[in-house]
């Protein structure tokens, strides 16, 4: 009997163990997926349009699929290993960082010989016959829904010794992404069917040689191990401010990381914005918080009215090194199918899943209030959303009227506990009265018990 409880707790921890073990490689499977843009990545499409003696002539565009993240300054690092022993011998509308050993070339140098080049995008005003069509932007490319037209970026290459057709040339290896951090993990280079163009007469469709994918999805933890936003909370009918955790991207530590924050009332805080543009890190000098997060959130339950409710959003940048352009904020809440009126922002409604109409993309006004900018008096941009009231599912109780999730440029923030939430008085009332009237009757029975006695 001994033996056999043995052998099955043997079994047990074993059997705990794979669960384990297989849970840990689950989460990391799906650690790029998200649940509230499901189908966004971002693809590089690489188009073969003509064959050189040496090799061919392809255009390479790198397509922002991503609803609402997108690729801000200083923009993409795209890189890549080749097969075989290719150069690349001219570009227009990019460059490589490096040009890598050329020696072995006489007269006519390649622009790169290196084996795994890194290619960057062309800064704009670069002169028109190095440019070609969605090319030099310093690397900046735009999300999906916020605007398509500029989701895209690309570049030509000519490359040699690559061979001269379908059958000699092959694909590269190990490609990677920085946009402009890590945080992209991409797949291999697939061939796929050829791209057709239209000319642009609209007359004639002509054809790619030859074409391949590579596809690259985001995960926030690989892009930083720490959060990058926090959301605070507060409402008319309670004065609790809920503010963000503490420590919610980190804590203040001037003894052993002195400077790690800038507090706004320092005297060396002039210093410390003059010298922003100097410093080519992209690590954040966020302002001295508690949260020590570069950006914060704070939605407030502004007004009621008897059909509607009025929420104010705030966007503060506690980041002395970052203007953030083209910044846009993904809201999940209920009541948006419900959304009348929204102030000094514009508004798309995203539905990844189908009918359900509960998440809301937000960003700035074109020349208005589209740029955050940098920590200070002007480092923040508001606004206010009215929506009227279902019938059906409306309540201030619970924390009803607050966000389920909120995204800043594509980051996932960090909510407060869900208890710390502002409550309705009235609720805390009740609880009182409930917990007073058990009290009372517990009271009354202990001292019928004793008279009866």
């Amino acid at each position: 009997m001994e033996l056999c409880f043995r052998s099955l707790f043997r079994v047990s921890i074993s059997t705990i163990l794979l669960f384990f073990l297989v849970s840990c490689f689950s989460f990391t499977s799906t650690d790029a997926y998200d649940a509230l843009d499901p189908n966004g990545n971002i693809t590089i499409k690489w188009d073969v349009i003509s064959w050189t003696p040496d090799g061919y002539v392809a255009v390479v565009t790198i397509f922002n699929f991503q609803q609402y993240r997108h690729i801000q300054a200083p923009g993409w690092t795209l890189g890549w290993t080749w097969a075989k022993k290719e150069v690349i011998w001219t570009m227009m509308g990019g460059q490589t960082t490096e040009q890598g050993d050329c020696s072995r070339f006489k007269g006519n140098i390649p622009h790169c010989c290196k084996k795994d080049p890194t290619v960057v995008d062309l800064l704009p005003g670069t002169p028109y016959n190095q440019q070609i069509a969605n090319c030099c932007k310093g690397g900046v490319i735009n999300s999906w829904a916020q605007d398509p037209s500029n989701a895209a970026s690309s570049f030509q290459i000519s490359v040699g010794a690559a061979g001269t057709t379908n059958k000699t040339v092959r694909v590269p290896k190990n490609f990677t992404l920085k946009a402009p951090g890590p945080g992209y993990t991409c797949g291999p280079a697939k061939i796929v069917k050829p791209t057709k163009f239209v000319t642009q007469d609209g007359r004639r469709v002509t054809q790619a040689m030859m074409t391949w994918n590579v596809t690259c999805t985001y995960s926030q933890f690989l892009a930083q191990k720490t959060p990058t936003c926090c959301v605070s909370l507060s409402s008319f009918y309670n004065d609790t401010i809920v503010p963000c955790p503490t420590c919610t991207c980190g804590c203040q530590n001037n003894i052993t990381q002195p400077g790690s924050c800038v507090d706004p009332d320092s005297p060396y805080l002039a210093s410390v914005v003059s010298d922003r543009g100097k410093t080519n890190s992209l690590a954040p000098l966020v302002q001295c918080t508690s949260h020590m997060c570069p950006i914060r959130v704070h939605w407030h339950v502004k007004l009621n009215y008897k059909d509607y409710w009025r929420v104010k959003v705030t966007i503060t940048n506690f980041n002395y090194r970052m203007n953030y352009t083209q910044w846009n904020l993904v809201v999940q809440h209920p009541n948006f199918d419900n959304l009348t009126q929204l102030f000094s922002f514009n508004y798309k409604p995203l539905n990844p899943y189908q009918n359900i109409n509960d998440t809301a993309m937000l960003w700035g006004v074109k020349f208005y209030n589209d740029l955050l900018m940098q920590a200070g008096p002007l480092g923040n941009v508001q606004s206010e959303l009215l929506f009227r009231k279902d019938k059906s599912t409306f309540t201030f109780e619970k924390g009803w009227a607050f966000p389920r999730r909120i995204y800043f440029n594509g980051d996932n923030c960090v909510m407060p506990p869900p208890d710390a939430y502002p409550y309705l008085p009235n609720a805390g009332l009740r609880k009182n009265i409930s917990l007073l009237m058990l009290s009372i009757t517990l009271l009354l029975s202990v001292a019928f018990h004793f008279a009866c006695v």
